[in-house]
């Protein structure tokens, strides 16, 4: 499975809409980036880690998952692109593909070198867009292709038929 490393103060520095939401509440811009995150990984199907830059925290590094997307805080004395430096070489080989959402020119050069590729916060969000506008047509037309009938019948029912017509009791 392909990875995708986020670095997620720099998306959140550059997407217009938690640019503006970090300014009233930065846990709350965070939430929204994941949630995003969340839905690019289940259209995908890669695995997506965000790495929050905690350099001037002290602790250790803090892992948490929501919504199935992994979540690490940096340790102590680690910039965001240190971690994502160091989980490059971790998820690196022949089956996997590591791809980097970062706008930072100089980390992107280094990515380069490592054999990632880079996707900047742009791409990413032109991506995400995309994604959401693939979404709305698969549901326009599943839509399509509920069965219509002539009988005007009610939801409950329609299942109810349903169930028997497919031997379910």
């Amino acid at each position: 499975m392909d990875v995708l490393l986020v670095d997620g103060y720099n998306m959140i520095g550059a997407w217009e809409e938690l640019k503006v939401l970090k300014d009233k509440d930065l846990e709350q811009a965070r939430q929204l980036l994941i949630e995003k995150m969340a839905e690019y990984q289940a259209y995908r199907q890669r695995k997506v880690i965000i790495v929050f830059d905690a350099y001037e925290v002290r602790g250790l590094e803090n892992h948490q998952e929501q919504y199935k997307v992994e979540v690490i805080f940096t340790k102590e004395n680690e910039t965001a692109d240190q971690c994502i430096e160091r989980l490059i070489k971790e998820f690196k080989n022949v089956r996997t593909k590591v791809f980097v959402a970062t706008s930072d020119y100089t980390e992107q050069r280094t990515i380069f070198a490592q054999g990632a590729f880079r996707m900047s916060a742009r791409e990413l969000d032109i991506e995400l867009n995309n994604i959401q506008g693939e979404i709305d047509v698969d549901i326009r037309e599943h839509q399509a292709q509920q069965l219509k009938t002539k009988i005007p019948i009610d939801q409950e029912m329609l299942k109810l038929f349903e169930n028997w017509r497919r031997g379910n009791k």
